[in-house]
Formats: C-alpha cells, sequence, structure tokens
C-alpha cells in the first residue's frame, strides 16, 4: 500500500466541496453581470463555467470518485516541468517581473472580469495541486496555512489599492474629483463607526474560534538537543530575515537591516515632501513612494516569506513545489569572498597575513590590505553614489528635500537595493562576502 498517495477519498471529497464553493461564487459573480446588462455572450460563457464547476463538484462528491481511477489531477509533466524551476535565481527574477508587469498593466489587470478571472485561475491551481501528496504536505501544516490565506489577502488588498488609484487618476485627468471627495460625508461615532467596529469583532472572534476548533495547533515535540528539526525555521513573520542569512552575515540579517527597515519607516513622515495623495488613493501623483514601498514589500518581504515557507526544505536546499524534501540532497556550494577573487584569482598571489607572533598594529595592517577592495567597494556604494543621485536621477528630490533629509532617502534606498544586489552576486559569482573579516567578526 502507497504510504504517500496523491489521492485518497477523503481528498476527493473536499475538492469537491471546494468546487463548490467556487461554483457559488461564480454564480453570484454570473447574477451580478446580469444586473449590470452584460451581454447575451457573457453570461452564457459564465454560466457555462458554472455549470462545469457544478458537474465537477458532483464528481468529487459521488461515491464513484474512487482514487485509483480518477482522472482530476495535476497532470505529472506539468508538475515536473514547474519543479524544474525551483530555482532562487528563477523565483527572484519572475518575481521582479511580476511585480513589474503589475505596475505597466495595473490599468488591465484591475478591471473586475479580469480580476476575477485570476482569482479563479488561483483557485483552480491550488485544487489540482492538492492532488500531489508533497504539495499538499506542505501548504496543509498548521503552520502554513494562514501563509496561504495572507497570500490571498495581500492580492485583495494590493487589488483594492489599485483599482482605486486607477479610478482616481482617471478622475483627476478629467477634472473630476477623486472617489472619496464624492462620498466625503460626516457620520457619527456612535453608532456607524463603533457599530461597524462591533460586527467585525463578532465576526473576527467567530472566525478564530471554528479555527481554533477545526485546525490542530501545530505543537511539535519537546525541544531536545539531540533531536533537532531539519529545516528548522523561524515564525512566518521571520522567514524573510532567515532567507536574508543565505546572503548576509548575521549581524548584517538580524541587526542592521531591520534597524534600518524600522528607522527608515519611522522617517518616512519626516523626508516625504509629497503632500498629494493624503485622504485618497492615487498612483501617478505618487508614484516613487508607492514603488519604492511595494517593491521593498511585496518582492523582499512577502517573495521572501513565500521562498522560505514553501521552497526551503531540508538543509535549506531548495525544492520544486511538488518535490518530496528529501533530506540526502546535495547542491554544490562554492563560495569565494572579494579578497580571494582579487588576490588570489586576479593577481594569482596568496592572501596577505601576518605572522602569528605579529604586533597587533602588523596585523591590523595586514587584514585592511587584504580587504581594501571590499572596503573600498561598500565605502564607494555608500559615500558616492548619494551625491552622484543628487546630481542626476534624484536631483529633484535633493533641490526640494535639502541635504539631512535626502541622505537619509539615499542612505534608506541603497540598503534595500543591498539585498538584491547581494544576492544577485552570490547567484552570478558565487560572491559570500565583499568584506570578510572574521577576525573581528565583521564580515558584509
Amino acid at each position: 500500500m502507497n504510504p504517500h498517495p496523491d489521492l485518497t477519498s477523503q481528498v476527493i471529497r473536499s475538492l469537491g466541496w471546494l468546487y463548490l464553493a467556487l461554483c457559488a461564487m461564480n454564480l453570484v459573480w454570473t447574477f451580478r453581470l446580469g444586473k449590470a446588462k452584460a451581454s447575451v455572450a457573457a453570461l452564457a460563457v459564465w454560466s457555462s463555467y458554472c455549470t462545469a464547476l457544478a458537474l465537477l463538484a458532483m464528481v468529487h462528491l459521488t461515491k464513484f470518485a474512487e482514487p485509483q481511477n480518477f482522472p482530476f489531477f495535476m497532470p505529472l509533466s506539468i508538475k515536473t516541468q514547474i519543479d524544474g524551476l525551483a530555482n532562487p535565481v528563477i523565483f527572484f527574477a519572475v518575481s521582479t517581473l511580476l511585480f513589474i508587469a503589475m505596475i505597466v498593466l495595473r490599468e488591465w489587470w484591475t478591471k473586475p472580469t479580469i480580476a476575477w478571472l485570476i482569482l479563479n485561475a488561483a483557485i483552480l491551481f491550488m485544487a489540482l495541486s492538492m492532488t500531489d501528496y508533497d504539495f499538499r504536505q506542505i501548504v496543509g501544516k498548521p503552520d502554513n496555512v494562514p501563509i496561504v490565506a495572507m497570500l490571498f489577502i495581500v492580492g485583495f488588498f494590493t487589488w483594492l489599492f489599485f483599482s482605486r488609484a486607477v479610478e482616481n487618476d482617471r478622475r483627476i485627468a478629467l477634472g473630476k474629483p477623486t472617489v472619496e471627495k464624492e462620498g466625503d460625508e460626516k457620520v457619527l461615532v456612535w453608532p456607524d463607526l463603533v457599530y461597524s467596529e462591533m460586527i467585525c469583532m463578532i465576526a473576527l472572534t467567530a472566525i478564530l474560534v471554528i479555527w481554533g476548533v477545526v485546525l490542530q495547533a501545530p505543537l511539535e515535540d519537546p525541544a531536545s538537543s539531540v533531536k533537532t528539526p531539519n529545516p528548522s525555521k523561524a515564525p512566518w513573520y521571520f522567514l524573510g530575515l532567515q532567507e536574508m542569512l543565505v546572503y548576509y552575515d548575521p549581524w548584517m540579517a538580524g541587526v542592521v537591516l531591520p534597524s534600518v527597515i524600522l528607522v527608515g519607516l519611522m522617517a518616512l513622515p519626516y523626508i516625504d515632501f509629497n503632500k498629494n495623495g493624503n485622504g485618497y488613493y492615487t498612483f501617478n501623483q505618487r508614484k516613487f513612494s508607492i514603488i519604492t514601498f511595494l517593491f521593498g514589500f511585496i518582492p523582499l518581504w512577502i517573495g521572501l516569506i513565500i521562498l522560505g515557507t514553501f521552497l526551503r526544505g531540508p538543509n535549506w536546499n531548495f525544492f520544486g513545489i511538488y518535490e518530496y524534501w528529501d533530506v540526502h540532497k546535495l547542491e554544490v556550494l562554492n563560495n569565494v569572498n572579494l579578497s580571494e577573487y582579487f588576490w588570489i584569482r586576479g593577481l594569482d598571489q596568496p592572501l596577505p597575513a601576518a605572522g602569528a607572533d605579529a604586533s597587533a598594529l602588523v596585523k591590523t595592517l595586514a587584514i585592511l590590505k587584504r580587504e581594501w577592495v571590499g572596503l573600498a567597494a561598500v565605502l564607494a556604494y555608500l559615500l558616492l553614489l548619494p551625491p552622484l543621485m543628487a546630481g542626476t536621477i534624484f536631483q529633484k528630490f535633493f533641490v526640494k528635500m535639502g541635504f539631512v533629509r535626502y541622505m537619509v532617502l539615499a542612505n534608506l534606498i541603497l540598503f534595500m537595493a543591498a539585498l538584491p544586489i547581494k544576492m544577485v552576486l552570490r547567484w552570478a559569482f558565487n560572491l559570500k562576502y565583499i568584506v570578510a573579516i572574521p577576525e573581528w567578526f565583521f564580515n558584509i
């Protein structure tokens, strides 16, 4: 008997209820289109789709749906192709391309019909993927279920922002008031606001109670020094930081970068000179701020959470979403420091080093000589790039913000850009550290 069956009767019936819920959602959508006087062709297409979902749900829910001969599953060829893309380089490249497409095509994908098609495609992909045993083990873990829900929630609120922003930008271009201005109606805190908050509180409490009853608590065995989890993962909200440890030393990934992010978030209201967009959604009036924030939030934070949760397996190796997490999987890793590139590979010389009985000054000079290329690169990145940007692409910002506020903004941008830059250097050149001084526990 197969201990890891892709399909079981319970899985098939659960997917049947999912398809039935999706059918009900699309029935409501079709009814909404009918009230909006949609074309007969559109109503026919959505009605046919609802019928197909209902039939698919019935097939899953009948007793004749036996796992041995069940035809509705993710094809092996598609799973193999998707797993073949299991690579951090491809993942980050695709994430960046999707982010660019989200910005450029915002007027297209925020249309209700397109957004609804994307939601249907995502749910159908999840349903078909759940027929794979290994995928089901990853997304079905009690720890990971909230993250799956988070992806849909982030997608919804991202769509909500862009849909409102696109509509307001269109209105502003035509000289019309924004949506928020038209609906600017003052209401009383009691009962309007408090009553709505009470309803939301009751609904959220009910959802959490049902969640706690249905889903088992993700409790593991008592901690033991002789048996550690593999992979050993941080809580989901720290998985981005744990992924950064692949590319940076712990003091950078765990202390410096998070501190800069927090300080930067606190400083943003004081360095932002653009007063447009206060009280209403807009994109065209705040392009730089929105793109910068969303790039740091979606590809560099949500993307790293997805990567750390679903794609990092035993020994922190990279696995496909349908791939078995084999603890014996080996990946060749030969990382080289910048000083080794310069001295050994470039000049064909050994690394400068002082003798064991040398004085502290001589050892310090040897270390600085060994790492001078990396130190110069870091200083140039932090000290030369800000004035260079002030005279070119950020000239308008420098004039309006002044020296102090501009330098804070420039360094925040440079620190945020340091992560993708270091990731690309690791993938392209196997570069481990730009500055490697283990004698001082100082690595960049």
